[in-house]
C-alpha cells in the first residue's frame, strides 16, 4: 500500500480524478463505491460501468436484497488496494471503470420496473460501456437480458444458482425472481443451446432445453471439466454472466432470499470464473445478496468478490496485449 496516499485519500467515490487505477482509502471510512471508483454519469471513454439495481419485489421468500447493493459497494472497499488475485493483470488499471449509481425508479409502481431497468442498461451499453449490475433479486436480469439482446441479439448465457429459474408462468406481467430465465428464453433473448446453469440442487424437471451442470456434478467433476463444459455451450458468441449468490452453499453465503444446502464453495465459484477467462463477456451480475440475513457481512464480501472476479473476466480479452 502507498503509505501517503492512504494518509491523503478520503472520499475517493467523488474525489478521485482519474479513472483507472488502485485506490488506497482507508477501508473502513469515507463514502463507499465499487471498487472505490468514481461515481459519474459521464460515460465518455468509460470501459466498464458498475451499476444497482436496488430492487426485491419479485421475491418468493425472505426479502432484504434492495440492500444488496449498498453492502457490496461496502464490501468491496477491502478490495480497492490490490489487483485481483491470481489473474496476472490489473483490470482497474487497465481500464477507465466508473460507479455508475443505482437505477431510480418507483418502488411503488412496479409495473414500469422492467421497462426502467432495461432504459438504464441500454443508456450504459448505448455509450459503449460494458456494465457489470449488484442486485437486487434475480428478476433483474430478465430486463438486462433484453438490453443486451437489442444490441448483440440473443446472447448465450452462463447462469449459476441454486435454482434453474424455469418454472413456467406464461404471464409475461407477472415479475418473479423465480421465472426470470423460463421468460428470457420465451422472449428469446437467450436460447437453450447456448444457455448453462451451474450449481442447480431444487428439483425441476422442466429444464426448457437448458445446459445443466448441477452442484453435484460440480463437485464430482472438478473445476476444469465443467469450465470446459459451459465453454463447449457458449463458443465465442457475446455472453452474458448471472451469478445468484445461492449458488453458493449457505455456510458460505448465508444472507439470500433461498438458500440450499450442497451448494458451490467459494474457492470453486472462484476456480470457475477465473477459468472462463478469454469467454467473450459483454456483461454480468451477481444477485441476491440480502443483508437482513447476513450477520457476518460474508454473503456481502462473497458478492464483492463475485463482482471484482466477473470485472477481471470482462478486462481479460480487453487488456493490453491480449490476443485478438
Amino acid at each position: 500500500m502507498a503509505l501517503e496516499d492512504a494518509k491523503n485519500q478520503v472520499d475517493t467515490a467523488f474525489t478521485r480524478a482519474e479513472a483507472r487505477g488502485l485506490a488506497y482509502e482507508n477501508a473502513f471510512g469515507g463514502a463507499p463505491s465499487f471498487l472505490r471508483r468514481r461515481y459519474s454519469k459521464d460515460l465518455v471513454g468509460v470501459d466498464l460501468a458498475i451499476t444497482g439495481v436496488p430492487f426485491d419485489q419479485a421475491v418468493t421468500n425472505r426479502p432484504g436484497t434492495r440492500f444488496g447493493p449498498r453492502a457490496i459497494r461496502e464490501a468491496a472497499t477491502l478490495q480497492a488496494f490490490d489487483a485481483p488475485y491470481g489473474w496476472g493483470y490489473d483490470p482497474l488499471s487497465e481500464m477507465q471503470i466508473v460507479d455508475y449509481g443505482d437505477l431510480a425508479f418507483d418502488y411503488a409502481h412496479t409495473a414500469s420496473f422492467p421497462d426502467r431497468v432495461t432504459n438504464h442498461i441500454a443508456t450504459i451499453l448505448g455509450a459503449g460501456a460494458g456494465v457489470i449490475t449488484l442486485g437486487g433479486d434475480h428478476f433483474i436480469t430478465q430486463p438486462i437480458l433484453r438490453a443486451m439482446a437489442d444490441r448483440h441479439g440473443p446472447v448465450a448465457l452462463i447462469h449459476f444458482d441454486a435454482h434453474s429459474d424455469t418454472w413456467a408462468d406464461d404471464d409475461m406481467s407477472r415479475i418473479d425472481h423465480g421465472t426470470f430465465l423460463y421468460k428470457a428464453l420465451k422472449l428469446g433473448y437467450v436460447a437453450p443451446e447456448t444457455t448453462v446453469s451451474v450449481g442447480i440442487r431444487t428439483d425441476n424437471p422442466d429444464t426448457c432445453g437448458v445446459h445443466i451442470l448441477d452442484a453435484p456434478f460440480v463437485h464430482q467433476a472438478g473445476v476444469a471439466e465443467t469450465v470446459n463444459r459451459i465453454k463447449q455451450v457458449v463458443g465465442e458468441r457475446p455472453c452474458y454472466i448471472s451469478f445468484d449468490i445461492d449458488c453458493l452453499d449457505p455456510a458460505f453465503a448465508p444472507g439470500t432470499g433461498t438458500p440450499v444446502w450442497g451448494g458451490l464453495a467459494s474457492w470453486q465459484a472462484a476456480a470457475l470464473l477465473r477459468g472462463l477467462a478469454g469467454i467473450n463477456m459483454v456483461g454480468g451480475d451477481v444477485v441476491e445478496v440480502s443483508p437482513p440475513y447476513d450477520p457476518t457481512g460474508a454473503t456481502a464480501i462473497a458478492g464483492a468478490h463475485v463482482a471484482t472476479e466477473l470485472v477481471a473476466l470482462y478486462g481479460w480479452t480487453r487488456r493490453r496485449g491480449a490476443a485478438g
